[in-house]
């Protein structure tokens, strides 16, 4: 029989997109020969909902609109992913479609309650073994633990979560020697080095419970902050038989496989392992589509980027580069730009409505330089830089914004803000009837620096209804290093999840093997800020610590969830290079300036989940605004 996964890029209860690529997946997969087709979890309202589950309408809508899906069904068998409402509880469900009719709805047994995911506060498992009805326009369907047939072979389901169960909780193991086909349709996020366990996973239950295992998973970034790799796999009796790329800009990747279930086939004795995953690769990939969608979903015609040369802001300037560039390499360049929505013709016109009331607002992009490439060009419609200099501002940081932007073909300005900080300065002297000093008001000064640019690069990217992008990672974000309402102001913000250590690496790997040879010159440099006068060569890590110690202090306090205590019993059996006094220094730091700064990350822009953890409290980790502050967990140190 000729089975299909179909990855879907889909958008939050937009039921003409999700429709549509529905659509279009059964309809390549008739034209294919495809007799079973699996779409991902939850592909027909979308997967991030969020608190719309739990209403009843939506449920309610999507049932009604699984009626439309019925017609297409002809000739084929197909799951679709969706939540039904029954005696005031919802279930995440995948239901069976066959000839125009709905043979059931498999109700998924585990959800995701860690990380990302928070199912728990939508759904309700459903019990092993049993069964209900759910009623509909004069209808009546099974749902629940169910077992279905398709042109003689028996399948049955595990929906994401369920997989990830130990072996003696996971459906897998109730449906051996019921079943000769597991189905698996899921919303599994994207993470570095994820997909091998993923990978094991199916493989491993393939092999364990003598089955062919199908998995389809969602595509892209689907609502803002998670990004799905739309991994399709086909494993049998432990043999992989279908792979496919991962993380495609498509908005329906259908892969296929013939599998003669008659046939004995020896399980393996070993899963073969998948290549070591190339974590510069994997987040270049990610970032590229995450941007994306972002990008078109949001409506928006293109980025504004404050372009201050360090390592941050080059990333994100790279990163919209090598979307125009991976995007281009899959789509072509009229898919492209028509599947952005940024470029739609000579002139776009937007009216918006302010103090003085409508006002006609016409764009016009830049003719492009006849000695851009077509990347180049598309990127200086797309990506807006400007690099916004004080007094204490270094030749080498304006050099190496100036020269990367003319590199990739981003548009550039340069402009200075002393005379805004000046005039601030100067109110607030006046107030207080005193001069303000490095001395005296070292951190004023600074952040009065980082806040001016703000509203300038806000008003570039309003005039040319663009998205805002902010610079500031995870390591930052962790400790507070940043000036709120300055270099934390944005629409988006695409290196939150990620640490200072791996995007000062990754800015060395996209330099050799991507060819960005303009990033010599912030691969030369140590981060700073640039808001000390120049002669005090203010660095990141003389403020903090070395931002190495600074991840491994994060990782064990949050992600491993060990005490102070604890963290610095790990570091002192570790090969850090300090001496104990200076790892509790550090240590005291970090906690510190952890606790006192969970104001400042309630805050941050909208940030794309691309690491095993993030600090982003509407996501991954949850943190009191107002603490004790491990104040007496740190004396005991």
């Amino acid at each position: 029989m000729r089975i299909a996964g179909a990855a879907l890029n889909q958008i939050p209860f937009d039921w003409a997109h999700n429709l549509r690529n529905i659509r279009a997946a059964i309809e390549m997969a008739r034209e294919n020969g495809v007799e079973l087709l699996c779409l991902p979890e939850l592909c027909l309202t979308g997967y991030g909902c969020e608190d719309l589950f739990l209403s009843e309408w939506l449920p309610e809508t999507a049932l009604g609109h699984l009626q439309q899906v019925r017609a297409w069904t002809h000739g084929i068998c197909v799951v679709v992913g969706l939540p039904v409402h029954l005696n005031h509880r919802t279930y995440n469900t995948a239901a069976v479609l066959r000839d125009g009719q709905i043979l059931g709805f498999a109700a998924k047994q585990f959800l995701a309650n860690d990380g990302v995911h928070y199912e728990t506060r939508f759904f309700v498992p459903w019990p092993a073994g049993q069964t209900v009805a759910v009623d509909y326009g004069g209808e009546t369907w099974p749902l629940g633990d169910l077992v279905f047939e398709h042109r003689g072979v028996r399948f049955g389901f595990e929906i994401c979560q369920d997989a990830w169960q130990p072996a003696h909780e996971r459906p897998a193991g109730r449906l051996v020697g019921r079943v000769e086909l597991i189905v698996n349709p899921s919303a599994s996020h994207f993470a570095m080095s994820k997909t091998d366990v993923r990978y094991q996973l199916v493989m491993q239950a393939s092999r364990d419970y003598q089955v062919t295992y199908l998995y389809a998973n969602l595509l892209g970034n689907e609502s803002g902050r998670i990004i799905f790799d739309g991994e399709i796999l086909v494993a049998r009796n432990g043999h992989l038989l279908l792979r496919n790329q991962l993380l495609s800009f498509k908005e329906v990747d259908l892969e296929w496989m013939d599998v003669d279930f008659q046939a004995e086939l020896a399980p393996a004795t070993e899963i073969v392992p998948l290549p070591a995953p190339d974590e510069y690769q994997e987040l270049n990939q990610a970032m590229s589509l995450g941007l994306f969608d972002y990008l078109r979903k949001a409506r928006s015609r293109g980025f504004v980027l404050s372009l201050s040369g360090g390592a941050d802001s080059c990333f994100c300037a790279v990163a919209v580069a090598e979307m125009v560039r991976l995007g281009v390499q899959e789509l072509g360049v009229d898919l492209f730009k028509r599947r952005s929505g940024c470029f739609p013709g000579a002139a776009t016109e937007v009216q918006q409505q302010g103090a003085g009331g409508k006002a006609a607002q016409v764009v016009l992009p830049p003719a492009p330089a006849p000695e851009l490439t077509v990347n180049q060009q598309l990127v200086q419609h797309l990506l807006t830089c400007a690099y916004q200099g004080t007094v204490n501002s270094s030749d080498d940081t304006s050099n190496s914004a100036k020269e990367l932007a003319d590199s990739i073909g981003a548009r550039f300005y340069h402009w200075e803000i002393d005379e805004e900080v000046s005039g601030y300065v100067g109110k607030i002297q006046g107030a207080l009837g005193r001069e303000l000093t490095w001395q005296t008001d070292d951190l004023a000064l600074q952040n009065i620096q980082a806040r001016v640019r703000a509203p300038a690069i806000w008003l570039l990217a309003n005039v040319q209804n663009c998205l805002l992008i902010t610079t500031s990672n995870r390591s930052e974000a962790s400790v507070g290093y940043c000036t709120m309402d300055g270099d934390t102001a944005g629409s988006i913000s695409p290196i939150a999840g990620v640490d200072k250590d791996f995007v000062k690496k990754w800015l060395r790997w996209a330099e050799t093997e991507l060819g960005y040879a303009a990033l010599r010159h912030v691969n030369a440099l140590q981060p700073t800020a640039e808001l000390r006068p120049l002669e005090d060569q203010q660095t990141d890590e003389r403020d903090l610590m070395p931002y190495a110690l600074l991840n491994r202090i994060e990782r064990l306090a949050f992600y491993d969830r060990l005490s102070p205590k604890q963290v610095l019993a790990m570091l002192e059996g570790e090969d850090t290079g300090f001496d104990e006094e200076q790892l509790k220094t550090y240590v005291r730091r970090f906690y510190n300036l952890w606790s006192r700064n969970q104001w400042k990350r309630e805050r941050y822009a909208p940030s794309f989940h691309l690491d095993d953890y993030n600090v982003d409290p509407r996501s991954w980790l949850r943190f009191p605004i107002l603490s004790g502050g491990f104040a007496e967990e740190l004396a005991a140190l």
